[in-house]
């Protein structure tokens, strides 16, 4: 099965010591992988490189016949690779414009790009917050509110760092379902998370960063 992205290396040290030093990983299309490790291990910056959000001390990632390396990330690969902070920042606007902020950057036309943004919003059911100020929104609402402002972008993969960590139950089971609904098709997500849900989730990939080092421990 052709990967969707290759990594060959990805290396990162703080302070002169090693955080990170990963190689040979692949993602696949329809792979729902949840990330774990102890906190400090470099999940979060292992992410952000892998999108392009985090200078690398050595980088080899291909993706579409494109590459990025630790001097240079091609602007073509944003528009794949998507990245979903642990604590999502919304614009003080409404929850519509949140959503389509990114879309209104990459200049589409309004009649596309309104019809996306009606989509994203039906399918992380974020239709009832649409008048209530993103400040007032939850946690959990807050993190629909971003998935769908990732999700209109389209990615064929997704980078989501801690989505569910201190979600009430419900909520966790919204995003739960968001993300394996969105690892589907042309498509992949990984999650790194503490959360045993998740780390337990029947059909997820398994990965474990220790020591700088990622152990592929397979599916459930």
């Amino acid at each position: 099965m052709t990967a969707l992205v290759s990594i060959s290396s990805a290396a990162k040290s703080f302070g002169g010591k090693r955080l990170l030093d990963v190689a040979l990983l692949e993602l696949h299309a329809g792979d729902l992988i949840v990330l774990s490790g102890d906190n400090g291990s470099g999940k979060s910056t292992f992410l952000k490189m892998l999108a392009g959000l985090e200078k690398a001390d050595r980088l080899g990632l291909s993706a579409n016949g494109l590459a990025a390396d630790a001097f240079g990330y091609p602007r073509e690969l944003r528009r794949l690779i998507v990245y979903v902070h642990q604590h999502p920042y919304l614009f003080n606007t409404s929850i519509a414009d949140n959503i389509r902020y990114g879309l209104r950057l990459r200049d589409m036309p309004v009649e596309e790009r309104e019809r996306r943004v009606e989509e994203a919003i039906a399918w992380a059911g974020v239709g009832p917050l649409l008048g209530v100020p993103p400040q007032r929104l939850s946690g959990g609402e807050k993190q629909r509110v971003a998935l769908a402002r990732a999700k209109v972008l389209d990615p064929r993969v997704l980078l989501v760092d801690e989505p569910t960590a201190s979600l009430d139950a419900q909520a966790r089971v919204q995003v739960i379902e968001l993300l394996q609904r969105t690892a589907t098709g042309d498509n992949c997500v990984v999650v790194a998370c503490h959360d045993r849900e998740l780390l337990e989730l029947p059909g997820a990939k398994r990965w474990h960063l220790e020591d700088g080092k990622i152990e592929v421990t397979g599916d459930r």
